[in-house]
């Protein structure tokens, strides 16, 4: 039986490749953050806060640095350069499985179509599958998500036979396919 995976991260986690650099956020992101998730594509796919205003930018960073300090989830800003935030990927146990390490993402309107997302979620991709002790990594998308799967096949990851997850969103339930990625491409 494989081991539940463990998010012992670094205190400051950074990661660099691919054109991109992941790194923690900080109180100097919160216009960034706003700009970000204060977004009618983000509020469609995402369960943030909407409108995602300064109250509710603090409320999420507070929220990501508990869960960060507890060891349930890794946030991390997309970055080309280490400064400006242009989306986040996040990294946390598999609700279905925890022998799995599941991503997240999201990529600012401003900066979409430049192949971020793909080249963020193949980066943290390499970390959890070489850190973390996970078997596979995967992306929960919703069916109705085009993009979110393209970013899926980019990053190199196969769409599964497992059984679709359900869950609710804004008081609504979503159905989600599992895509699965068992080694850096």
């Amino acid at each position: 039986m494989d081991s539940p995976l463990t998010l012992d991260a670094p205190s400051y986690l950074r990661l660099e490749g691919e054109g991109v650099h992941l790194r923690e956020w900080s109180e100097d992101d919160l216009d960034a953050l706003i700009a970000l998730y204060d977004d009618p594509e983000m509020a469609r796919w995402t369960p943030v806060a909407s409108p995602f205003d300064p109250a509710a930018a603090r409320v999420y960073l507070a929220e990501a640095r508990e869960a960060r300090a507890q060891g349930r989830k890794v946030q991390l800003a997309i970055t080309t350069d280490g400064g400006l935030p242009r989306g986040e990927v996040l990294l946390f146990p598999s609700k279905a499985d925890e022998r799995d390490a599941e991503i997240a993402y999201g990529v600012g309107s401003a900066h979409r179509g430049r192949g971020l997302a793909s080249r963020a979620v193949r980066l943290l991709s390499s970390y959890a599958l070489g850190h973390t002790g996970a078997r596979r990594v995967v992306l929960c998308i919703e069916e109705a998500n085009a993009a979110s799967a393209a970013v899926a096949l980019r990053a190199g990851f196969v769409l599964t036979d497992d059984e679709p997850l359900l869950r609710m969103s804004r008081g609504r339930e979503i159905t989600l396919r599992t895509w699965s990625l068992t080694s850096t491409p």
